[in-house]
C-alpha cells in the first residue's frame, strides 16, 4: 500500500499552491467577502493557469484543498464553475455532453446544480418543483433556494418532480438541464450569508419555464438516484474544502506560535503547541479519510459510508480548528483572516448533506452491514 501521490498529482498541488500565493491574498479575500462579489477574474485566471482539470479528479481534489487553505470563498469560487457536471458526465447523452460540458470545461460557461428548495434541503425526496409534458416540452413550475452560482450560471442540472408515486416519494423525480435564459426563469441573489460570501448564491423561480424534452438527463423518474450518486462524489470535494480551511487555520496558529517562541513566552507557547498538535492530527485523519473515500469514488466503486465519514469529520475538524485558532490569537484573530475562516468553516457542516444527515447515513449502513453478518 502506497500513501504517496504520483508525480503528476504532487505537481498539481504545487501548482495550486503557486497560484494561491500569486493570486490570493488577505486584502483581496477581505474585499470580496465584504462586497459579497463573485471573483470572475480569479475564476478565469484559474483556467488560464491550468489548475482546473475535471478530467483528473485527484488533481481537482488537491487543488480545491490548497485554494481553500488560502481562502475558502475565493478558492471555491475559482473551482466551482463545473458544479453538477458529474451528473451529465455519468448519465447524460453524448449530445448533452458535447453541447454543455465542452463549454464549462474550457471555462467559457458556468453551470450549477439546483436541488434544494425553500421548504428544506436535506429532504431531497420532498421536491415539489414540478414538470408537466405539454406540446413536446416540459413546463416547469416551482422554486429552488440557496443555489450555488445561482445568478451567474448559464444552465443548471435541476431535480424536478415529473410524477407522483404513492408511498415512494423518491420515485418520480427526474433530472434536467435547464438553461437560465429561458422565459419564466428568474434569479434573485441572496446576500448576508454567514460565510463563503465570495461565492454566488441565489433563489431561482420557475414560472411556466419551457424545457426541451431532449434536456431530460437519462431516464425519467431516476433523478433521485442520479443526484444521490452525485452527492457521493461532491462530498469528497467538500471534505477537501474543509481540510483546506482547517489547514489554513493551523497555518495561522503556527505563525502565532512562532511569534510567541521568539518573544520568549515559553509557558504560553507550550499550551499552543499542544493545541497545534491536536489540530494537525485531526487534519491528517480527515485527509486520510477523504483520500480513502476518493480512491473508491475515482475507481467507480463508491463507498457511501466512507464518503459520509470523510465529509462529516473533515467539516467538524474545520470548525474546531478555526474556533480554537480564534481563541488563542484573540484580537488579532477576530480582526484578521481567522474571523472569516471561522464563518466559512460552518457551511462545511451544512451543504452537500448536514453532519446529522451524514451520521444517519453512516449508522444506517453500519446497521445494514451488521444485519448481513448476523443474519
Amino acid at each position: 500500500m502506497d500513501f504517496d501521490f504520483p508525480e503528476d498529482i504532487v505537481n498539481a498541488r504545487k501548482k495550486a499552491q503557486e497560484f494561491a500565493r500569486k493570486e490570493i491574498n488577505s486584502e483581496m479575500a477581505k474585499k470580496y467577502d465584504r462586497l459579497e462579489k463573485f471573483p470572475e477574474e480569479l475564476r478565469k485566471k484559474a483556467f488560464e493557469y491550468g489548475i482546473i482539470d475535471y478530467q483528473n479528479p485527484w488533481s481537482m481534489l488537491v487543488t480545491i484543498e490548497e485554494l481553500c487553505r488560502a481562502d475558502a470563498g475565493l478558492g471555491i469560487s475559482a473551482t466551482v464553475s463545473l458544479f453538477g457536471a458529474e451528473v451529465i458526465m455519468l448519465f447524460g447523452s453524448d449530445e448533452q455532453k458535447q453541447k454543455y460540458l465542452s463549454m464549462v470545461q474550457n471555462g467559457d460557461k458556468i453551470m450549477g446544480l439546483a436541488v434544494t428548495e425553500p421548504g428544506g434541503g436535506s429532504d431531497v425526496a420532498g421536491i415539489t418543483t414540478r414538470a408537466v409534458e405539454k406540446d413536446g416540452k416540459y413546463i416547469v413550475n416551482g422554486a429552488k433556494m440557496f443555489i450555488t452560482n445561482g445568478t451567474i450560471a448559464d444552465f443548471f442540472v435541476m431535480l424536478i418532480r415529473t410524477e407522483e408515486v404513492e408511498g415512494k416519494r423518491h420515485h418520480g423525480l427526474s433530472a434536467f438541464i435547464v438553461d437560465s435564459d429561458l422565459p419564466g426563469f428568474t434569479k434573485n441573489k441572496l446576500s448576508g450569508k454567514l460565510g463563503v460570501r465570495a461565492t454566488n448564491t441565489a433563489e431561482l423561480i420557475l414560472d411556466n419555464v419551457p424545457v426541451p424534452k431532449e434536456n431530460l438527463i437519462g431516464e425519467p423518474g431516476k433523478g433521485f438516484y442520479y443526484i444521490m450518486t452525485f452527492f457521493n462524489i461532491s462530498r469528497a470535494y467538500v471534505a477537501a474544502q474543509a481540510i483546506g480551511i482547517a489547514q489554513g487555520a493551523l497555518d495561522r496558529i503556527l505563525e502565532h506560535l512562532n511569534r510567541l517562541t521568539k518573544e520568549g513566552k515559553t509557558a504560553l507557547a507550550e499550551e499552543v503547541q499542544f493545541l497545534a498538535s491536536d489540530i494537525a492530527t485531526r487534519i491528517e485523519a480527515s485527509r486520510l479519510l477523504a483520500y480513502k473515500a476518493a480512491s473508491y469514488l475515482f475507481q467507480f466503486r463508491p463507498n457511501p459510508t466512507l464518503t459520509s465519514m470523510a465529509k462529516a469529520y473533515a467539516s467538524e475538524t474545520a470548525t474546531f480548528a478555526a474556533e480554537k485558532a480564534l481563541e488563542i490569537t484573540g484580537y488579532s484573530g477576530i480582526t484578521g483572516d481567522l474571523e472569516r475562516f471561522f464563518r466559512d468553516s460552518k457551511i462545511m457542516e451544512i451543504w452537500e448533506g448536514t453532519s446529522e444527515i451524514e451520521k444517519l447515513i453512516i449508522a444506517r449502513n453500519l446497521l445494514k452491514e451488521y444485519a448481513e453478518v448476523n443474519q
